[in-house]
């Protein structure tokens, strides 16, 4: 008996020692969450914590940070061995789905000395609050595709431009390779060497952007909504605008129109829309495309390209709405952007086994010949369409601006 008995009080000895070496030191460790400006919705977002040990010994480490409940991440854990004197520096990923504010809680540390018999939590930051905003972080990839004049989707091809509809911009000497309908004959007999007119794409064009916050935008895919497709989309496409010298512009609409930024270059334009768009959600009405026609009507008072963002699922929801979508397009150059069910997409792609997935099958490739029937409808009264899955909705929005403005048809 007398074992045991002292090998309790050497245990309960050690256990005050090593609380006494964990708590003399009141700040045993410093940690600071390093936090990004602001989210950006759909992607990757990096969060950094910094932890220095000021113990004159190692310390083991686990590390919980309380992140925003929209994550549904309850077994946040990090475990980690730091030496005495060391900054050691942690990363995680967040991937936000919905646009609006994060809050965090506490970000906890437990240290345990060698020893090892007592824990000691550490609490830092508590409260801290992030904006998620539409998607920026891939801004400079789409704006290197547009300074290219590339289409990166499905291989690399070039427009052909139709004649010069292009703006005039100097006379500079030929240069083999220049289009010898460019040559400039007056300039050439004065300076008795070939010369030619340089041109670039006209600019201050007026392209506007239509967002649907209906019902029909609710629809969820990989986590995000159709809303939140377009929502990032016209972000990534009035960086490319602004870019492109033109003028981006947006509105929403629902049962009236809301959210209007007027088209413009003015720096900061972009961070206007990005404001706009921040806290924009679906009120699950029907959307008035009545209303829209109107008012686009009153402040659309001059020829714009016009983006509309919506889901037409069945000819019929077209037809109901066709008369609406023809008056606008009198006035402007009109493309409507619609959705590809992921779903129902993948079901045509599968090799059927039994009567279910034949049935299945039937009825994916009758949607899919409902929406080509929407294509061919619009394209009857010269209203453009963009039909794409979700997923590829920034680099096609980005693809057709950018063979508008090549073709020079607005």
């Amino acid at each position: 008996m007398w074992i045991a008995n002292s090998l309790l009080v050497f245990v309960l000895l050690l256990t005050i020692l090593d609380a006494l070496i964990l708590f003399q030191n009141k700040e045993g460790i410093n940690a600071q969450r390093v936090l990004p400006e602001k989210l950006s919705n759909g992607d990757e977002n990096s969060v950094k914590i910094d932890v220095r040990n000021n113990y004159n010994f190692n310390i083991n480490t686990k590390i919980i940070d309380e992140i925003p409940f929209q994550f549904q991440k309850r077994d946040f854990l990090i475990k980690k061995n730091i030496e005495s004197g060391n900054h050691s520096l942690f990363e995680y990923i967040l991937e936000p789905k919905e646009r609006g504010e994060y809050s965090f809680g506490n970000l906890n540390i437990y240290v345990n000395s060698p020893i090892g018999l007592v824990s000691r939590r550490f609490a830092f930051q508590k409260d801290a609050k992030l904006p998620s905003y539409p998607s920026f972080i891939h801004l400079r990839k789409y704006e290197l595709m547009a300074l290219q004049n590339e289409f990166l989707l499905g291989g690399i091809k070039k427009i052909r431009k139709l004649g010069h509809t292009m703006e005039f911009e100097q006379i500079r000497d030929y240069v083999q390779g220049d289009d010898i309908r460019s040559i400039n004959w007056k300039a050439t007999s004065k300076t008795n060497r070939l010369m030619v007119n340089q041109f670039q794409d006209e600019k201050s064009q007026r392209i506007m952007m239509l967002i649907d916050k209906g019902r029909t935008m609710k629809m969820p895919f990989n986590g995000l909504s159709l809303l939140d497709y377009s929502i990032n989309a016209t972000m990534a496409l009035s960086h490319i605008i602004l870019k492109k010298g033109d003028r981006a512009g947006m509105m929403t609409f629902a049962k009236k129109t809301e959210n209007k930024v007027a088209a413009d270059n003015k720096s900061g334009q972009l961070k206007k829309i990005s404001e706009a768009l921040y806290n924009v959600q679906t009120d699950f009405f029907e959307s008035d495309f009545g209303r829209l026609y109107q008012d686009t009507k009153y402040h659309l008072n001059q020829r714009s390209l016009v983006l509309l963002f919506t889901n037409f699922e069945t000819l019929d929801a077209l037809n109901r709405q066709m008369k609406y979508l023809r008056g606008i397009a009198k006035n402007h150059l009109l493309v409507v952007v619609f959705f590809k069910n992921s779903e129902v997409h993948k079901l045509l792609n599968i090799n059927p086994e039994n009567m279910q997935e034949i049935y299945d099958e039937i009825i994916a490739e009758k949607f899919e010949f409902e929406k080509k029937l929407i294509i061919q409808e619009l394209r009857k009264y010269g209203i453009y369409s963009i039909y794409t899955l979700p997923e590829n909705l920034n680099i096609e929005v980005i693809n057709k601006y950018l063979e508008i403005k090549a073709r020079g048809i607005l």
